[in-house]
């Protein structure tokens, strides 16, 4: 995934928790590969929900608890409603997860329904995520930055724990939009880094490994601060901010 991808902080938190997740089609598809490797199932374009209702059924109530489903905003809406719509009309306790990155971002930054705005650009009405999900009948919808690790963790966890159909929406723009907003690039500090490769673990192709250090590839880095949340050894920092 790209430098900055707001999907990463998601499944970086997947993984943690060692969930099984019902993928679907998308950029967010490179979840798979590693070093984040969260994607366990991946059939076709808006599957993933139904694939999870489909696991409840055949597993077990109880297998939903280590269980979600992933799905992209702009796929949700092509052929992922139907399948929640399902899991509340047969009575399923799924947790939806609808990575909301304002675009169609696999196949090249079209518009969709939700953006606003026509193929051509013409400006239109657009579906709101939240009304959607609690009119086919979830009640329990909830909003969060994927890269407010804390907060995403505290929604993934207890959304699983329901025992009822929930969704959360993990929302930031496509790190390759011109609405995305950025902090400032970061370096890393080898007098305080101690090569401990926690900052690899998000799989973020700017960071890489020296063998005996971290290094930042200033190139690739846009600055997200994904990674200096996750340092505990405050190693990365703001270009300009040493002195």
């Amino acid at each position: 995934m790209c430098a900055g991808c707001p999907h990463r902080g998601l499944f970086y938190i997947l993984k943690k928790l060692k969930l099984t997740v019902s993928g679907d089609i998308g950029c967010y598809t490179l979840s798979a590969l590693p070093p984040l490797e969260t994607l366990d199932t991946c059939v076709c374009m808006g599957a993933s929900v139904g694939v999870a209702h489909g696991m409840e059924k055949a597993m077990g109530h109880d297998a939903m608890r280590r269980t979600v489903a992933v799905i992209g905003d702009s796929t949700f809406i092509h052929s992922g409603i139907t399948g929640l719509i399902n899991t509340v009309y047969n009575g399923g306790t799924s947790t939806v997860i609808i990575l909301d990155n304002g675009i169609t971002g696999m196949t090249g930054h079209q518009q969709n329904p939700m953006t606003g705005l026509t193929l051509k650009g013409k400006k239109t009405k657009s579906v709101d995520l939240v009304k959607l999900c609690q009119a086919v009948g979830v009640e329990r919808v909830r909003v969060v930055d994927p890269f407010d690790l804390e907060a995403t963790e505290k929604a993934v966890r207890e959304e699983i724990a329901a025992e009822e159909p929930s969704v959360i929406i993990t929302r930031r723009p496509c790190a390759l939009l011109k609405t995305a907003t950025f902090k400032g690039q970061l370096s890393i500090n080898r007098d305080k880094c101690r090569n401990c490769k926690a900052c690899k673990r998000i799989g973020c192709p700017a960071i890489m490994d020296r063998g005996d250090h971290m290094e930042m590839n200033i190139a690739l880095c846009v600055g997200c601060h994904l990674c200096k949340n996750l340092c505990k050894f405050s190693a990365m920092e703001r270009m300009g901010d040493r002195i």
